[in-house]
């Protein structure tokens, strides 16, 4: 039995808690070299094989050989334990072309914008759905926007679960094509109450990319290089609530506000076709239980007792039923959310920062609807403001992520930790407060439009380099189960995001545009600032205390 030389893939090795978790690689690789010469030693014989480690201190990016495991498995005949069959196995998504990550994860971040533009396209057009459906409170106007936020609370506690269960490519393919079919029964719905279930459900389907899409990026580029391809991926469920209004306002204005979601079925159609051609699974585990699958096809009984043939990220004799790894899976995100201390932060601080967004979003229409009595579709064109901060943010940060990290990594002697990432986050906890106050009080006096587009730009720059930043951090500090860690965080999130714009009229109309606006950037600096020093200071320690998180 042949053993394989180690991967730089955290995947290609892992340990595993006492549910039968899978965790990430986690011993220093400093004893590869003697190791892989006392493996060049020995004799071999036939299959691809992957050792195990059980240590448990020091977790790295390159993945550790444990000698005495390796002897273990050597000495077994009956055992295959199957893995990459060498550092640059094409199989190995983190060895994929180039061209071939890109074209995933692009495919990925097009799921991530179609969905987002259709929970925000509809803003512009919440007047004429309340006058068609006799809708007379601005609650119920404002329920049928964000109860499809509601439903990204919920989406990705099973779908980022699932996907780590059936794979991230079919769950995104599936879950999209939900989406495409409740999006359109939107276009066709006659009552009030038809909306607001079509819109939820569609809501579930189109929170599938923000369940695993951070993971498919995960699974295929290191943390050296990961930050360019995160910062597009993120990019786009902000980008998204930008430029959907923009459009959905002239649509209703010049025809009918059915056409604003039958015009991103159409859309979300187009992708789903695509990815049905370019979306390629991703999830080692997955692909080498596929492997192994495919290895126990080809023995023979005939030629010998049948061996035990099982990946690096199963337990020894492990035979776990499909009711157990379902309960497992789906508690996962419940689970870590309840015992990861860090977690539970960066899902407030989030959950804070989502909210403002969407409220932002609602506010757009009665502002320069009541204040600067402008058209509908010219008041769609005031996201662009909002747009272009999120835009030119999210491409300067998106250099700064990956330099930044290296250039820190190096002078921890050459070992990378995720707080690393929230040096950019450090500004934005400053330019988001500042925007709130620009656009609150350029409203409230009635200046020049182009004060609140400033200020709405300052919020979209500093949200977008947050988010980024934040994602980046949970992806590199739960890289194997990124999906369900991001599950977890996005449940508060997308709570807020639903619950903000339900209140936000009842407090600008009581306190106005002005002082609305500073009491949100009063609370926006009170939390951000204090929450990216503590993540900064005190994350590594905190992140000691997680059972599966890194702890380098």
């Amino acid at each position: 039995m042949s053993l394989s030389t180690p991967s730089n893939d955290p995947t290609t090795t892992s340990a595993q808690d006492p549910s039968g978790i899978a965790l990430p690689p986690d011993s220093p690789p400093a004893a590869q070299a003697p190791t892989l010469e006392r493996i060049a030693s020995r004799p071999s014989t036939s299959t691809t094989v992957a050792p195990q480690t059980e240590k448990k201190d020091e977790p790295q990016e390159e993945t550790p050989i444990d000698s005495e495991k390796v002897a273990d498995e050597k000495n077994d005949d009956n055992v295959i334990v199957v893995g990459w069959d060498s550092p640059d196995d094409p199989a190995n998504p983190r060895n994929w072309p180039l061209k071939r990550k890109w074209a995933v994860a692009l495919t990925v971040s097009s799921f991530t914008f179609v969905s987002p533009i259709s929970s925000s396209m509809v803003a512009p057009a919440a007047a004429q759905i309340a006058k068609g459906f006799n809708i007379h409170h601005s609650f119920e106007a404002n329920l049928t926007i964000s109860i499809f936020v509601l439903a990204y609370a919920f989406g990705p506690l099973i779908l980022g679960p699932l996907s780590e269960m059936y794979g991230r490519s079919r769950v995104l393919l599936g879950a999209n094509l939900f989406f495409f079919a409740w999006n359109l029964g939107c276009g066709f719905a006659q009552s009030e109450a038809q909306l607001m279930v079509f819109r939820f459900l569609a809501g579930f389907g189109g929170s599938a990319p923000l369940a695993c899409g951070g993971a498919v990026l995960s699974d295929m580029w290191v943390p050296e290089e990961r930050g360019r391809a995160i910062a597009i991926y993120s990019l786009a469920p902000l980008l998204g609530p930008a430029i959907g209004p923009v459009a959905g306002g002239w649509i209703a204005e010049k025809s009918t506000w059915r056409w604003v979601f039958w015009a991103t079925s159409i859309v979300a159609g187009i992708s789903e076709t695509l990815g049905f051609f370019i979306l390629q699974e991703t999830f080692a585990p997955l692909l080498l239980k596929r492997k192994a699958n495919r290895i126990r096809k080809q023995m023979d009984p005939e030629k010998g007792p049948v061996k035990e043939v099982r990946t690096i990220f199963e337990k020894p004799g492990q035979t776990r039923t499909f009711k157990q790894f379902l309960f497992v899976s789906l508690c996962r995100p419940f689970l870590l959310f309840a015992r990861e201390p860090i977690i539970q932060l960066i899902s407030m601080y989030l959950a804070f920062i989502y909210g403002v967004i969407y409220l932002v979003i609602t506010t757009i229409p009665p502002v320069f609807t009541d204040i600067y009595h402008e058209t509908t579709g010219i008041l769609g064109l005031h996201y662009i403001a909002l747009g272009l901060g999120l835009f030119i943010a999210s491409q300067v940060n998106a250099r700064l992520l990956d330099k930044v990290y290296v250039m820190l990594k190096k002078r921890n002697n050459g070992q990378g930790e995720p707080e690393f990432r929230l040096v950019t986050v450090m500004p934005a906890t400053l330019v988001i407060p500042a925007g709130l106050l620009i656009s609150g009080w350029g409203a409230q006096e009635h200046v020049h439009w182009i004060v609140p587009d400033i200020g709405y730009a300052l919020i979209g720059a500093g949200m977008v380099v947050t988010f980024q930043g934040m994602q980046t951090y949970v992806i590199d500090a739960f890289t194997v189960y990124a999906a369900s860690a991001l599950a977890a965080v996005s449940f508060f999130r997308s709570a807020a995001g639903f619950g903000f714009p339900l209140f936000a009229p009842a407090m600008f109309s009581a306190l106005g545009y002005g002082k609305g606006g500073t009491i949100l950037a009063a609370c926006s600096a009170g939390i951000g600032c204090p929450a990216v020093y503590v993540f900064w200071r005190y994350g590594k320690k905190i992140r000691g205390m997680s059972s599966i998180a890194r702890k380098q």
